[in-house]
């Protein structure tokens, strides 16, 4: 056996032990994540495997930010190592005693690699990293429009309700009419043929003169007839327009972060497989790559399902049965994006044949008859394992494979 280094990871530094072939720790101190001190680890490592002629196993686990550190010094020396998953090494390393510190940690990773059979990871792939950073960017914009989102809808209730009933809620001809009119009384003293023009220049559809005589009426006949909670000097009509600004340059980002993702997935093959799947465009093909990454590294379908976190946690007990539920242990982001996926397809029925659709109707009638949300995950445990084997077997969707399978 090799000698063994663990790494029990911190903010900002770790406690590092290193054991013998013969379990016996040869070393244990605390490293900070300081370029000297990792200068000085560059040279432990490389002297145990000139000494020994053969590196020495490396083990840690994954700390979310403070980790990534550590991975990126062993990617940039080529060395492999055991990254653990936090829920993986809280089972293979846990005891009947408790007593949980940064050192009882490290040695209690370092002694059970003796034992355990742990995945080697050979260096990150650098693409898959800006991906997965670019689609959890994607994600916090999204989070953050719904925040905006909610809170103009809050402030318009109180100074131009009506506008909200007059043009689409999401739209870019909307966001401008609140900036140009977040008040009623911006509107007093213009022509129906003012308004009309505005509306005209301030969408970046072409709208017909008609609709955009429409429009101006309603929103003249609003203004009319509207009573609003507060006046227009009220500070909320410039917040209004506040929010309104910022909701458009979190679009932008969003569709930028889009444009920024599809190069980098274009180099990968999967890409082209995951968008022969009716109803996945190249918005929800990058996302799936990035939260996915190397679908090559699991081993089958099995372990790609528990990553996602779908697959199934059963407890009984005597005569004590619980009703069977998903782990939700896996990638959140990933089971959010799938469920999505399936919800997109079902909307999109009308424009092609889908065999994870027909199953999805199939789940929904007698004898089954399955809630929308148990036949939506059945659903995208079918789209992984269809994916897998795709993906494996570097083929594309067809629609009369998929119904014979």
């Amino acid at each position: 056996m090799k000698h063994v280094i663990a790494f029990d990871v911190s903010m900002g530094k770790s406690y590092m032990v290193i054991y013998n072939a013969l379990k016996h720790c040869v070393f244990e101190g605390e490293i900070n994540h300081y370029r000297t001190e990792f200068e000085e680890l560059k040279k432990k490592i490389d002297d145990l495997t000139e000494g020994y002629g053969e590196q020495p196993e490396i083990v840690f686990e994954a700390t979310g930010v403070y980790s990534r550190v550590l991975e990126r010094f062993m990617n940039e020396n080529y060395y492999t190592y055991c990254l653990l998953n936090p829920l993986e090494a809280k089972l293979q390393c846990d005891s009947l005693r408790i007593h949980k510190t940064d050192k009882s940690d490290a040695h209690r990773l370092a002694l059970t690699h003796f034992t355990i059979d742990r995945r080697k990871k050979e260096g990150s792939n650098d693409l898959l990293q800006q991906l997965k950073s670019l689609s959890r960017y994607y994600s916090e914009l999204d989070d953050e429009l719904s925040i905006v989102r909610s809170r103009m809808h809050k402030v318009i209730q109180l100074t131009f309700p009506e506008l909200e009933k007059i043009f689409t809620s999401k739209s870019e001809l909307f966001l401008n009419m609140v900036q140009l009119f977040p008040h009623p009384e911006f509107l007093q003293g213009l022509s129906k043929t003012v308004i009309k023009n505005k509306v005209r220049k301030n969408t970046n559809k072409n709208i017909s003169l008609a609709v955009a005589e429409r429009k101006a009426l309603d929103l003249f006949e609003a203004a009319k007839h509207s009573y609003p909670a507060v006046s227009s000097t009220d500070v909320l009509c410039e917040q209004l327009r506040s929010y309104a600004r910022r909701y458009q340059e979190l679009l932008r980002e969003k569709e930028q972060c889009i444009k920024n993702m599809i190069p980098l997935a274009e180099s990968r093959k999967e890409y082209k497989i995951i968008l022969s799947f009716p109803g996945i465009g190249p918005n929800t093909a990058v996302r799936l790559i990035a939260e996915i990454g190397d679908i090559h590294r699991f081993d089958n379908p099995k372990q790609l399902n528990a990553f996602a976190g779908i697959d199934i946690r059963r407890f009984q007990s005597g005569k004590t049965f619980f009703k069977d539920k998903i782990n939700k242990r896996g990638n959140k982001h990933l089971r959010k994006l799938l469920f999505l996926i399936i919800q997109n397809m079902i909307r999109l029925r009308r424009f092609g044949q889908n065999h994870l659709v027909e199953y999805y109707d199939k789940l929904k009638t007698q004898p089954y008859n399955k809630c929308h949300k148990v036949a939506s995950i059945a659903c995208v445990n079918k789209l992984l394992k269809n994916l897998f084997y795709l993906t494996t077997h570097n083929m594309n969707y067809d629609y009369r494979l998929a119904t014979k399978s």
